[in-house]
């Protein structure tokens, strides 16, 4: 399927990775629907930008009845269901290595609520996207995940292993799915300057990744963003159950 025949929606769309992301697939052509949870004047404001192609919904990812609600609304807006999920959202993190939780004082709910936003928040898409997609004999799932869990240079415990988990995920779905014509991939950045998400990271943290990554550069969201909308293309049609890393080649696998 063409990027300009697909109707994309993209999780927490409306700020950093996110807003890029949607504005990578909208400068394609693609229909959006732009997932916010508080952001949302950013949303409609991100909406009004793109258009008549972009709608924003509010949904919790981690509520499965928010989030069918959210694929209704969207069908009926566009007279077609969605085709590509990207499962972006995070929910309540910081890259901050200052006030971050060590290995000393990191509790079970921490790992809890990044295991709801990564993996619940990822199969409450999934479980509301699939029937259609099935249907239509057609679906691309990408999922965002990081290279912190192949390199941990800062333990953020929580997050690193629900991402970790989420490799898991991905390959499990593109196992079970691919026989309906849906595949699943993940794509992982590195820290990404600069997002919300990364706002609290020093600039020296920063000019080490740059000093230490071949490309000699940090990786903004933009770039991570076509890397995204490259497995929603038909370029990537025999591509599934990968975790592509785009990180200037800090991590190399």
């Amino acid at each position: 399927m063409k990027l300009q025949e697909q109707v994309v929606l993209i999780t927490g769309g409306s700020r950093g990775l996110g807003l890029e992301t949607v504005k990578a697939f909208a400068r394609e052509g693609a229909r959006v629907v732009i997932n916010y949870f508080h952001s949302e004047e950013n949303a409609y404001e991100l909406q009004n930008q793109i258009g008549e192609r972009a709608i924003a919904i509010r949904a919790d990812v981690r509520n499965p009845i928010q989030v069918r609600e959210m694929f209704a609304k969207a069908k009926k807006h566009f007279g077609s269901p969605i085709t590509t999920i990207v499962n972006n959202a995070l929910v309540n993190f910081k890259f901050d290595p200052v006030a971050k939780k060590d290995a000393f004082f990191i509790e079970w709910e921490d790992y809890h609520a990044q295991l709801e936003g990564a993996i619940r928040g990822a199969l409450n898409t999934v479980q509301a996207g699939i029937n259609d997609m099935k249907e239509i004999g057609y679906g691309r799932i990408i999922s965002i995940g990081t290279n912190l869990f192949q390199n941990p240079v800062v333990a953020y415990h929580d997050y690193t292993t629900s991402k970790a988990a989420l490799v898991g995920f991905t390959r499990n779905m593109a196992n079970e799915l691919g026989q309906y014509g849906i595949t699943v991939n993940m794509v992982s950045g590195g820290l990404l300057k600069v997002t919300d998400a990364s706002s609290a990271t020093s600039e020296e943290v920063f000019q080490l990744i740059e000093n230490t990554t071949p490309l000699r550069k940090v990786t903004d969201p933009a770039e991570v963003a076509d890397a995204v909308v490259f497995f929603a293309s038909p370029w990537a049609r025999a591509v599934t159950g990968q975790n592509l890393i785009v990180d200037g080649g800090l991590v190399m696998k």
